[in-house]
């Protein structure tokens, strides 16, 4: 077996890519499929921590007229639900893994702190980080690139709904072109919507690399972890 071209990686999944319409808001085959192929990471010797967002059940901008604060306290403990899920799931494919929240939950999950997320990740244990930040007004991109720092992640793998970054939303624009790489400046003066802001400067200010790619194919993960090149690569 080829070793993997990272040691230690942060996958952020989005919370609509965990959902069908036709499966309520989550489809746990799906999610089984994704475990499957973090168990081949583990076993290629990858150390694995997972953050995962919440648009399958509530985003803080749904909130409408709501104070914002409550609204995004609204989306972390959705988070928190989904990281339950996922350590279920993980666990009934064999993974060692543990749920640590940014906010006290504990009936629920253990408290997160660096070092005990460092001690996890290097026992073997796949380490689920909820609730974001523990703070409103902070997206789980930002979440997930902090994380990442805090854990020395060798790179955050962004699981997305797109392929890429694109100059254009392809979705809109059928002359979009999808980015083999860019970097966090060529981001920032474009505007694209790769990460959101604050996210996009730490990483730039911070040196951390990120890939963007599609979920539908949960193999991509392995491919990336095994220095395939797909979708794009985002770096200072």
């Amino acid at each position: 077996m080829a070793a993997p071209k990272y040691k230690r990686i942060l996958l952020k999944l989005s919370g609509e890519a965990l959902t069908k319409k036709d499966k309520g808001i989550l489809d746990f085959d799906f999610i089984a499929k994704v475990a499957e192929v973090l168990n081949r990471c583990r076993a290629a010797g990858v150390e694995i921590g997972v953050i995962v967002g919440a648009g399958n059940i509530w985003r803080g901008r749904q909130g409408g007229g709501m104070d914002r604060k409550q609204a995004d306290h609204m989306g972390m403990l959705a988070t928190a639900i989904n990281a339950l899920a996922l350590q279920d799931s993980f666990r009934q494919a064999g993974l060692d893994a543990v749920v640590m929240s940014a906010v006290e939950m504990p009936k629920f999950a253990d408290a997160f702190t660096v070092r005990d997320a460092n001690a996890a990740l290097a026992a073997g244990k796949v380490v689920i980080f909820a609730c974001g930040l523990g703070e409103p007004f902070f997206s789980t991109d930002t979440a997930a690139v902090l994380r990442a720092a805090e854990i020395d992640a060798d790179a955050v793998l962004m699981a997305k709904n797109i392929d890429g970054i694109y100059t254009a939303d392809p979705k809109i624009d059928p002359t979009a072109r999808r980015y083999d790489e860019i970097t966090y400046a060529e981001v920032l003066a474009k505007q694209l919507k790769a990460l959101d802001l604050s996210a996009t400067t730490f990483c730039m200010e911070n040196d951390i690399r990120c890939y963007a790619f599609a979920l539908n194919d949960p193999d991509n993960i392995y491919r990336v972890v095994m220095g395939e090149h797909i979708g794009t690569e985002l770096h200072r």
